[in-house]
């Protein structure tokens, strides 16, 4: 029974990390955000809306100044107020967000944005058990390759939601009659915006490369278009 206490209290250590994490996440995004008002955003979101059968698409604005998009375990959508400030300045047009609102939708839909905050618990109590059994024969670098190990499976599963995410996107912007193109013209903007380039490896990397992106949705929009029209 000792030899698997380490296990157990990993486990519980992850339950325990996911329910404060999703506690504290809430309560961060309670106080620090409040409900979108743009009538140039909302006659886009409404065109999603209807695609999707709503009578609307709530959107909060979270004030941080990153230039991002969150999908929160709750299912509430937001976009960052640095995100917000550069569509008022012109950088980014309202289809470009509604773009990214839709991405976030697909989180919600298929399930990422509650996953991801268990699948962050359980990848901290891997870490530890790994920490916990490596360091007894690799003293020194056990830790090390745990943290490792675990990153590199967070990336991989992080890279499939992100890849999900933007077929969704795709599929609802095209039911909603803007289309792909916005979407295209963000990713081709991401790395400015964020300020961010992409020195790491592909494979350390928690979101696709920007051209697998926008490969990706181009391959999807051919195909329903060479797809044949229902008689």
């Amino acid at each position: 029974m000792l030899k698997f206490t380490p296990l157990l209290l990993a486990l519980l250590y992850g339950l325990a990390m996911y329910h404060f994490s999703a506690w504290r996440t809430r309560r961060e995004l309670d106080a620090r955000s409040t409900e979108l008002a743009d009538a140039r955003l909302r006659s886009v979101t409404d065109r999603m809306a209807r695609a999707l059968g709503l009578e609307r698409i709530r959107v909060n604005i979270y004030e941080i100044a990153p230039v991002n998009g969150l999908a929160a375990p709750d299912g509430r959508i937001f976009i960052t107020r640095g995100f917000y400030d550069r569509y008022l300045r012109g950088d980014v047009s309202a289809e470009e967000m509604a773009s990214v609102i839709a991405h976030e939708l697909g989180h919600v839909a298929l399930g990422h944005s509650r996953r991801r905050m268990i699948d962050f618990s359980g990848q901290n109590a891997i870490r530890v058990a790994l920490a916990t059994v490596l360091g007894r024969f690799l003293p020194g670098i056990g830790h090390w390759l745990a943290g490792l190990a675990t990153s590199l499976l967070a990336a991989r599963l992080s890279r499939k939601d992100e890849y999900e995410a933007d077929a969704y996107a795709a599929a609802l912007l095209t039911k909603a009659g803007i289309g792909i193109a916005p979407q295209v013209s963000l990713f081709t903007k991401l790395a400015a915006l964020t300020g961010q380039g992409q020195a790491a490896p592909a494979w350390l990397l928690s979101h696709p490369a920007t051209a697998d992106r926008i490969a990706a949705i181009e391959k999807l929009s051919a195909k329903w278009q060479d797809a044949p029209t229902p008689r």
